[in-house]
């Protein structure tokens, strides 16, 4: 293997406390509240039941069983009766429960939450098949055909998320139970999916994940054929001849072509999947924008634990291409509701725009990474506008309703008559039957701690800012950060590090570049810019308070000229805040209101508004 990428180091989980502010509240619920509630659903409990939840779905039924992901594994252990139910990835919604439970652990450790999340996993090892297959669409529908339709059916979706899940929990308990169980799973697929020449299934994942979460494994665990197999997942996508065209030929007249006509998400076309190239070929992100998102995570992944370089540059040419051309102000990602996907450059239309949650969770998991291998504050950029702008809009306070799609533009009378926008919905609905989107949120809230720094040598990077007490490892030297601000609602922080000599590296947010300042123990200073950050090299005597204050303007965002569907249309955002329009405050017709080329914003804080805003007036 070539040498590592260096990378920098992320704290712990353990190591950075949110001590308030909105990621805190955020944070907060999601332990006490959300994750208790998800898992109620997970097992559809009479509470539940009782509850006449808004379920959106297309098919009959799923008033009476919001999930079912729980009985599926329950049936597939042989302790209940019963047919499978839901969605062919459903497993991956406890997967996804089990990793956000994992960070929440490795925060603060919570017997009775332990407690559950065991339980599950016994039941989970309970469900594997003896030779170490996992997946209860297969093991209760189709035995038969397991990695016979790796396009459609997301068996290495399923297996991926669980991965992550098994490495998290492992880490946050130190129990192996399930890293056991998935490590039994990828050594089935190992035997399965390989190089053709080693007399395998030249294979790939129809959604991409497993590439990720194989390296993962490998972390965790060391054995370097579980990094080989992500490698070629990678390598082998988009090579000739075209693994999923042949598939395609074998499933025409398959149990799968009934249930999918006219053959699914073949249809769609090769992009739609990411293999219509090699990676290394591919120079736009195209297709389903989840599945974009998670293969750049495993490229970069493969290109870190390889020293693959030019794996890292496709990467960058994608990312370049995607917030040049292809992203909403809100940080959103995949403007079709057509397979989800990527269009062409500046396809940005407002009112039937898709912009998917999960695929903004994904951009930020994308650019937590890239900050690992390069402090460039473009990608702390981008990921704090998906935060506030999609993900954390994407969900409503008591974290118990969701946007799976997140329009820009929403006239609740047309959408209703317009079948076009079907898929726009003027109120977050409770559950999904296809329900990706709230535990993927979930797990991203959960690890919120990881976002906020990174330190590379003797230089501690501030990416965002949010009220926390922080313990990190600085060239050795044990170093304390504590935090203090309401940001985004003040754009204003206070930064205490503890004493020692190294360099403290804040991140001048891209709507702030060229107004803000910086002051030190009361003095103002001017500190270098690298790559977005302001360098403030010190050796800091414990007492030293850095200020910032960023610019608190509230301002006119205009969109590419290319971008037909905003020519004569303006965004207002205050700090990293994009804000909306609603009929609740200025009536009907928003389409008729228009701002005068000289007018103000006033700015107020409304506490018993919204759980507290600063609103803005025109």
């Amino acid at each position: 293997m070539s040498q590592k990428l260096h990378k920098a180091a992320t704290p712990e989980l353990s190591d950075v406390k949110l001590t308030g502010g909105l990621f805190g509240k955020v944070y907060d619920n999601t332990r006490e509240h959300v994750i208790p509630y998800m898992w109620d659903i997970l097992n559809d409990s009479d509470d539940i039941k009782a509850a006449s939840m808004f379920v959106e779905t297309d098919k009959k039924g799923e008033e009476e069983y919001p999930s079912h992901c729980i009985a599926n594994f329950k049936i597939a252990a042989g302790e209940e009766k019963g047919n499978f139910y839901g969605m062919v990835f459903q497993d991956s919604d406890l997967a996804k429960w089990l990793e956000a439970v994992s960070y929440m652990l490795a925060a603060k450790r919570d017997p009775e939450l332990e407690a559950k999340a065991d339980w599950a996993i016994d039941l989970v090892e309970k469900a594997q098949e003896e030779d170490g297959y996992l997946d209860t669409y297969f093991t209760l529908n189709a035995p038969d055909k397991k990695f016979t339709d790796l396009m459609e059916c997301h068996e290495l979706y399923v297996t991926g998320h669980m991965m992550e899940a098994a490495v998290a929990y492992y880490e946050a308990t130190g129990k192996r139970k399930l890293l056991d169980v998935m490590l039994r799973m990828a050594k089935l697929i190992d035997s399965k999916l390989g190089p053709a020449d080693q007399g395998k299934m030249p294979g790939y994942p129809g959604h991409e994940e497993i590439e990720l979460a194989l390296v993962k494994m490998y972390r965790a665990t060391g054995e370097e054929w579980l990094l080989n197999l992500a490698k070629f997942f990678i390598d082998e996508r988009g090579q000739e001849p075209k693994y999923f065209v042949e598939e395609l030929e074998r499933n025409k007249n398959s149990y799968f072509s009934k249930y999918n006509p006219p053959y699914g998400m073949y249809s769609f076309g090769q992009e739609y999947a990411q293999y219509h190239l090699p990676v290394r070929e591919q120079k736009e992100f195209l297709g389903h924008a989840v599945r974009c998102m998670y293969l750049a995570e495993g490229m970069i992944d493969v290109a870190r634990e390889t020293g693959d370089t030019g794996l890292l540059d496709a990467v960058k040419d994608l990312f370049h291409n995607m917030i040049e051309r292809k992203m909403y102000v809100t940080g959103g990602i995949g403007s079709s509701a057509d397979g989800e996907r990527f269009t062409g450059d500046y396809d940005l239309p407002n009112n039937t725009v898709y912009a998917e949650t999960c695929a903004s969770v994904g951009l930020v998991f994308f650019m937590q990474k890239m900050l690992e291998l390069e402090q460039n504050s473009v990608y702390a950029d981008v990921m704090e506008r998906a935060l506030y702008n999609t993900c954390l809009a994407s969900t409503s306070l008591d974290g118990k309703n969701y946007f799976y799609v997140n329009p820009l533009e929403v006239n609740p009378a047309i959408i209703k008559q317009n079948p076009d926008l079907r898929h726009v919905k003027p109120v977050r609905p409770q559950w999904f039957g296809c329900a990706c989107c709230p535990p993927n949120l979930a797990r991203m809230i959960a690890s919120l701690g990881k976002d906020i720094y990174c330190v590379n040598g003797d230089k501690v990077f501030v990416h965002l800012y949010a009220a926390n007490e922080a313990s990190l490892k600085v060239n050795g030297q044990d170093v304390k950060i504590s935090m203090e601000t309401n940001y985004p609602y003040e754009l204003s922080v206070r930064i205490t590090p503890s004493a020692g000599k190294y360099t403290v590296a804040l991140r001048i947010p891209d709507w702030s570049r060229g107004c803000y300042e910086i002051k030190v123990a009361g003095d103002k200073i001017d500190a270098k810019l690298v790559n977005g950050y302001a360098m403030i090299d010190r050796d800091w005597n414990g007492s030293d308070v850095i200020e910032i204050t960023f610019d608190d303007k509230v301002k006119r965002v205009y969109a590419n000229p290319n971008v037909i569907s905003d020519i004569g249309k303006v965004a207002i955002q205050y700090g990293p805040v994009v804000y909306c329009l609603e009929e609740v405050d200025n009536g009907s017709n928003l389409h008729s209101l228009f701002l005068t080329g000289d007018n103000t914003f006033t700015k107020t804080w409304k506490a018993d508004k919204l759980g507290g805003i600063v609103e803005l007036k025109a």
